[in-house]
């Protein structure tokens, strides 16, 4: 089967999660992805497939030569559709595009991350689709109706984190793919990490409290049996850092001798309540080694956070449908995660103990998630399928449901065989008909 990702351009997070999922198809089979999106090349750069594979499409935004804008209000504006500007040339070229490539390249499937528009052009186009469907409250009538037009729903985290307000029957029609973490997870040494944390607070954008002094607190974490000195590391993505930054006074209050580490993006004023502000390109020793971990609810860094030890502190930052505050509510609930709230209740009352924090947090021992010949066989992966990876690689980093689900697609023909045979079986829907052969 050949198959098309519609990528969303509102962040890099679409297109990066269409990379995660094409480095999980054998390499033989990665020639026949398609992505679509209007994200330029600067803006997210894919490692697992080619340029060549990538259709750059046309912008959606309103032209001022449009008919009607894109929302032009209830009696002019489809309840079907969230966006939908008329006499827009743009959207007209797009819509071209994707559909005349469907068509050369003979795509059998499609799965949109995100678009009502783009599904609804495909099903009245008659191309079949699986949709992502995100965290948060989406039970509008344009969601309902993609929802509702795809052959199934396409969850990137694990159902345990599924929302309590979510349809029985939204859950029914979805496929958990669990966290799509496909980074080779390295092994960083508590040593290692103070090497790091030395050498930022030498050549790191630092903004050091008067109440901290940088080279006694590297003394006093060289050994972390006997260190006194707390780090919390505060992780932010571009995608919207402003909850998180509001709370750094108040962090900096309730933890007046900590190392306190802020990466990613952070404002000018907010400089001065922590120790070191930089931007990494792995934050895996940082997640591993500090005492507390602070973050938003973004879907790639809770998946990069979800399965260590370190205690988790969420601020989820406002998103569209409550996105965030939904998946941090469902992170608490599961015993994943400390709300604001309760993080600052427990360092009252336990002085900001690490050890009081962390088992405040239940469940928090989580293995790595692990592959195993069965469980590979089970999901319908072939041992020959999973080619040149090594089981320490397997153990460390492959999603078991994500890669069953994209393995599948290499595995059936035409797409009406594997959604009979394959698709079908896993969900807990039956259309009323289905197409035979």
């Amino acid at each position: 089967m050949r198959i098309g990702y519609y990528a969303h351009h509102h962040g890099s997070g679409h297109c990066r999660q269409a990379d995660k999922l094409a480095a999980l198809l054998p390499n033989n089979a990665r020639a026949q992805l398609t992505v679509f999106t209007s994200l330029d090349i600067n803006s997210y750069r894919f490692t697992a497939i080619d340029e060549q594979q990538i259709v750059r499409l046309n912008a959606e935004d309103e032209r001022p030569d449009d008919i009607l804008v894109g929302r032009a209000g209830e009696y002019w504006q489809p309840a079907s559709l969230h966006y939908s500007p008329v006499g827009n040339s743009d959207i007209q070229k797009r819509s071209h595009q994707i559909l005349d490539t469907i068509f050369q390249c003979k795509i059998d499937l499609m799965i949109i991350d995100v678009s009502v528009e783009v599904a609804m052009l495909c099903r009245a186009a008659s191309i079949p689709y699986l949709y992502v469907r995100l965290p948060g409250i989406r039970d509008d009538t344009p969601h309902l109706g993609a929802f509702v037009g795809a052959l199934a729903l396409l969850a990137p985290y694990p159902k345990a984190l599924e929302s309590a307000h979510t349809s029985e029957w939204v859950c029914d029609k979805t496929l958990y793919l669990d966290f799509i973490y496909s980074q080779k997870a390295e092994s960083y040494t508590y040593e290692s990490f103070i090497d790091i944390l030395a050498k930022l607070s030498v050549g790191g954008e630092i903004s050091a409290p008067k109440s901290t002094n940088l080279p006694s607190i590297e003394t006093q974490l060289t050994d972390k049996s006997g260190a006194t000195i707390p780090v919390i590391t505060v992780i932010k993505g571009y995608g919207g850092h402003k909850a998180i930054d509001e709370k750094l006074s108040e962090l900096r209050s309730l933890l007046p001798n900590a190392l306190i580490v802020s990466l990613g993006p952070i404002d000018d004023d907010k400089r001065c309540y922590v120790d070191i502000s930089t931007e990494v390109n792995d934050v895996t020793p940082f997640i591993c080694h500090s005492d507390y971990l602070m973050m938003a609810c973004g879907l790639n860094a809770v998946a990069q956070a979800y399965h260590y030890d370190t205690p988790l502190i969420v601020v989820p930052d406002d998103r569209p449908h409550n996105e965030q505050v939904v998946m941090a509510e469902a992170l608490v609930t599961q015993n994943k995660a400390l709300n604001w709230q309760q993080f600052k209740t427990l360092m009252s009352v336990n002085n900001g103990q690490p050890e009081s924090i962390a088992q405040a947090i239940h469940g928090r021992n989580k293995p790595h998630p692990t592959t195993s010949v069965d469980s590979i066989k089970e999901n319908n992966i072939e041992e020959n399928n999973i080619e040149e990876n090594s089981s320490e690689e397997i153990n460390a980093v492959t999603p078991i449901a994500a890669q069953a689900f994209m393995h599948s697609t290499t595995a059936h023909p035409t797409t009406n065989r594997w959604f009979k045979n394959w698709l079908l079986p896993r969900l807990n829907l039956t259309p009323e008909s289905t197409i035979k052969d």
